[in-house]
């Protein structure tokens, strides 16, 4: 005679969580707007040393200065933020930005100032730079050897440069020209080490 008691149904186990897919490996952004700074400065800075004498030239800056310096550096600061990366989203961001604006203020604001009064305009936007580079500076005290000594001479290049407009002094803003080319060589130095760390799997440069 078959039983009056029913079975109690099996127990049924529901997962806390459902599973998650592993996330995506996001490319490190760091080579790219490094080296995106390092060409653009490095362009411009031949200008401002005086290794390059011809002022007509310098319009070459301007596409760099848009495309590579700004909107690559802008995109590689946006990366950053994915990477959860504070630092580096600041100041790719932040600099990218910078180029973009300069390019706009050359082509656009600068033939519209008064001709006795665009190097007082233009200090002071090289000042503000300064201002958040010497911050900046001050948080790359954490990090090492090489992004420090990146951020000194780059607040050093903006404070030279804006002496040489506010005092339309040429030998200020050569010597701003000679530490922008040298801020680039470090940039590229790092952009390197980075970048053939990620490719060779190893070490090549040091960046102390």
């Amino acid at each position: 005679m078959p039983s009056s008691t029913l079975a109690a149904p099996a127990p049924v186990t529901v997962p806390a969580t459902e599973p998650q897919a592993p996330a995506g490996k996001v490319a490190n952004p760091g080579p790219l707007g490094l080296a995106a700074f390092a060409l653009t400065t490095f362009v411009l800075s031949l200008f401002n040393s005086g290794l390059i004498s011809n002022a007509a030239l310098s319009a070459v800056v301007l596409p760099l200065a848009l495309f590579y310096g700004g909107l690559a550096q802008f995109v590689a600061g946006i990366l950053e933020f994915r990477r959860g990366n504070t630092f580096g989203t600041t100041a790719f961001v932040s600099y990218g930005a910078f180029w973009m604006a300069f390019a706009g203020y050359v082509k656009f604001v600068v033939p519209t100032l008064p001709a006795d009064q665009a190097h007082v305009a233009t200090g002071w936007f090289l000042v503000a730079w300064f201002i958040f580079t010497a911050y900046m500076s001050i948080a790359a005290l954490r990090l090492d050897l090489a992004h420090r000594a990146l951020f000194i001479v780059l607040a050093l290049t903006f404070l030279f440069l804006a002496l040489g407009d506010l005092a339309e002094a040429t030998a200020l803003t050569h010597t701003g020209g000679f530490l922008g080319l040298l801020c680039a060589g470090i940039a590229w130095y790092i952009s390197f080490a980075v970048v053939t760390e990620e490719t060779w799997g190893r070490k090549v440069l040091p960046l102390g």
